[in-house]
């Protein structure tokens, strides 16, 4: 078990991994320079599997994963809370599960440098958290959600 502040800082370390390596995927024009850079590392280290030139719609789904992902991370960043690190550990086991079906369906295996950090910071953020701290913070979660899901007078 780990306190809260340790696990807070975990889910903030967790989003600014996110925000460095995500960014670069939110725009075409950044996009394009984050796959050349991939296609020039598969090459160099001449790693196996396919790595293909996107064409628009992969472009958009790129530059929608990034855009998504930017705006969860700047979240966390700035609101560490308990409920936002479980919700994260899901959606890095999924893309955990996504990425390795790619690699076992022909793409290359540089993916699974991704998956290692997915892997490494969704068991972190699974992590039991102690003491009357969690519980409150869960509660007040709870309550926040709650008040912002009341019909306005």
């Amino acid at each position: 078990m780990i306190a809260l502040p340790t696990y807070q800082r975990i889910v903030r370390a967790s989003a600014w991994y996110d925000l460095v390596v995500t960014i670069g995927f939110a725009t075409p024009w950044t996009f394009a320079a984050v796959h050349a850079l991939l296609l020039w590392t598969i090459q160099t280290l001449q790693l196996p599997g396919s790595f293909p030139a996107f064409d628009p719609v992969h472009m958009l789904m790129a530059n929608l994963l990034g855009s998504v992902v930017t705006v969860w991370a700047v979240l966390r960043i700035r609101d560490p809370r308990l409920r936002y690190g479980r919700y994260d550990a899901v959606a890095r086991f999924l893309f955990a599960t996504w990425q390795v079906y790619a690699v076992t369906q022909g793409a290359s295996l540089i993916i699974l440098g991704f998956t290692a950090m997915e892997l490494l910071f969704g068991v972190l953020e699974s992590l039991p958290v102690r003491g009357a701290a969690a519980r409150a913070s869960m509660r007040s979660d709870d309550r926040a959600t709650s008040l912002s899901a009341s019909p306005q007078p």
